[in-house]
């Protein structure tokens, strides 16, 4: 009997035990789930039912010596989203169950992550991705590995659009409608225009011009030599690597649709637009996305369309023709040139002939308080952007040709409120500052580091201007609450966009070589926006080897000191206090940093 209670305790015992040991597997895999679903970037199209939650950095300790957990690493994303374009991932679209009008192209605009689905990982570089080729030899060629992707080169092949060769992918200069040669094609048009000596530039009067459907962009490459600053744009469409691959070149270019909302530049921006053969319907919705480049371009202002509806007798596109030749007619439009495949319009220059059309014709005028340059997720108008009393009076924008525009102050600061001595003495602050920016890099700095250059707060375009004697272009970006300020950047002969930083910046991985902050995280932090996340965007958009100057207050320097090792910043670090002067912020510090060449491979590792 005894021994039988034994045999019943020890097969209690076991039982108990059993139970114990299930259970702690259990309360373990329930542990290792969290931990997982704690720290893993949210991926799309990822199928799990467990909802995902962020690595919030900002909790971090302050104190890293006394507190040895402050983390050394940011998880790395996938390495098939080493393209991701967070705000253009149609993914995301049907993630979200959005209905985008595709007939509107709504589908290639903006639509961005909410907070909770944002990506807290480093963005990998492909396999086998090689430093970019320098400028200027990088117009011509690009490294087959850093944008594996050579359908273009396949579809457009008879285009002269791109060739693979090798390691390898090599730019003959050719597109859709000039398969000889950009350059050629440029002459021609400036000999319509019988511009002195067939050059495009016309004595420095055209200096911006925007090109629509850009393809690879080497109707802007061939434009640079004459001194004219494209913004190359297209859609990340069909043809959804051409930006990549101008970016790559070292080209002027961005990610942009005409669709539903006003492209983010002010009016009166660009001397002529371009666009060959780039599918769009002009005449869609009572000709808006005409009346959109209309309030785009300056006063005289040109638009050159090379396209079969210009110059092909059969009927569908004689159709379209009388079509858009009487819609622009109405506009106020003219015929300055037609030859062989390409017709070039001109924009009035003042308000005259509005004022005689027919009452009840369209398109109206816009109502006199629409803000021509609110473009911030704006919808486009079907109206025409009447001149402002100043420009009608004066049949143009008044400003000086180039390079002279670079330095003059332009007639638009009256508009924000600023002097022509505060703009003079703006400019001369920003030079001194940049002369102390390549002092603190002359270690790092060689000819030709860097090409492409992003001004994350363009204020009135200053840093810009101080590179002008560089071989690098600078994309100017005006945040929300200085979007009013970008009209100067246009009307000093530069480039830009409106931009809110407490987003994904439109463009891919690895397109810069430089990024320049002055107080743009203080302006987001007062935004209660988050700086861990505008700092993981950063590193997105950041070449490896690439520069980051972060100019703010002493607490925000100190804060972005703790991302660096972090973010794979560490290659190189400076930081001092620079002079005051009349833009000096309290305590005012600058971080330059270098980003290091990674793997995804040996990150996670």
């Amino acid at each position: 009997m005894r021994q039988k209670k034994e045999t019943i305790i020890i097969n209690n015992t076991a039982k108990l035990f059993k139970y114990l040991l299930i259970g702690l597997v259990v309360f373990l895999g329930l542990v290792c789930l969290y931990n997982v679903s704690s720290f893993a970037p949210h991926l799309p199209g990822a199928k799990d039912a467990v909802e995902e939650k962020r690595l919030y950095l900002g909790e971090l300790p302050e104190d890293q010596e006394r507190n040895p957990h402050f983390p050394r690493s940011i998880p790395v994303c996938d390495l098939s989203y080493s393209e991701l374009i967070p705000c253009l991932d149609r993914n995301l679209i049907y993630q979200l169950k959005l209905k985008p009008n595709l007939t509107l192209m709504e589908h290639y605009e903006r639509h961005c992550p909410p907070p909770e689905r944002r990506y807290n990982c480093l963005i990998p570089p492909p396999i086998g991705y090689e430093i970019p080729i320098k400028w200027p030899a990088s117009r011509d060629q690009v490294w087959k590995a850093n944008i594996p992707h050579t359908h273009l080169a396949q579809e457009k092949s008879d285009q002269n659009w791109m060739v693979v060769d090798g390691e390898k992918i090599r730019f003959p200069g050719g597109g859709t409608h000039f398969h000889y040669g950009a350059d050629k094609y440029i002459m021609a048009i400036a000999g319509m225009l019988k511009f002195p000596d067939e050059k495009l530039d016309n004595g420095g009067n055209i200096r911006n011009v925007l090109d629509v459907g850009c393809g690879v962009a080497s109707f802007g490459a061939y434009l640079l030599p004459l001194n004219i600053s494209a913004m190359s744009l297209a859609p990340n469409d069909v043809h959804e690597n051409q930006i990549q691959f101008a970016l790559e070149r070292g080209i002027p270019s961005t990610l942009g649709v005409l669709g539903t909302k006003r492209l983010p530049y002010p009016s009166r921006s660009f001397e002529l637009a371009h666009c060959s053969r780039c599918r769009i319907d002009w005449l869609q919705r009572d000709g808006i996305l005409l009346l959109e480049l209309d309030r785009l371009l300056r006063p005289g202002g040109y638009f050159v369309y090379s396209s079969p509806e210009a110059y092909a007798h059969d009927a569908d596109n004689r159709r379209i023709w009388n079509a858009m030749y009487d819609l622009l007619r109405r506009m106020c439009w003219r015929v300055v040139s037609r030859k062989d495949q390409t017709v070039i319009w001109a924009k009035p220059v003042s308000n005259s002939c509005y004022r005689r059309r027919e009452p009840g014709t369209n398109p109206p005028l816009c109502s006199s308080d629409d803000d021509p340059d609110a473009t911030w997720n704006v919808l486009m108008k079907a109206c025409i952007t009447r001149y402002s009393a100043r420009m009608h009076m004066e049949k143009g924008s008044g400003l000086q040709p180039w390079p002279q525009r670079l330095s003059t102050a332009p007639p638009r600061l009256e508009e924000i409120g600023v002097s022509p001595l505060e703009f003079q003495k703006d400019t001369s602050i920003w030079h001194d500052r940049v002369v102390d920016y390549w002092k603190q890099m002359r270690s790092l700095s060689q000819r030709n580091s860097f090409r492409n250059v992003m001004d994350m707060n363009s204020n009135l375009g200053g840093f810009a201007a101080a590179l002008r004697d560089k071989d690098l272009w600078v994309m100017n970006v005006a945040p929300l609450n200085a979007s009013y300020k970008l009209k100067i950047i246009y009307d000093r002969g530069l480039i830009g966009t409106v931009h809110d930083w407490c987003e994904s910046f439109s463009t891919y991985p690895r397109t810069y070589d430089l990024l320049h902050a002055w107080a743009v995280f203080s302006e987001i932090k007062e935004r209660g926006c988050s700086t861990e996340d505008l700092m993981i965007e950063m590193d997105r958009i950041l070449r490896p080897e690439g520069i980051v100057i972060i100019r703010d207050k002493l607490s925000v320097i100190n804060y972005a000191r703790k991302f660096l090792t972090a973010l794979k910043w560490d290659g190189w670090i400076s930081e001092v206090e620079p002079r005051s002067d009349a833009l000096s912020l309290n305590e005012e510090r600058v971080l330059i940093a270098k980003k290091i060449v990674w793997q995804a491979e040996l990150a996670m590792s």
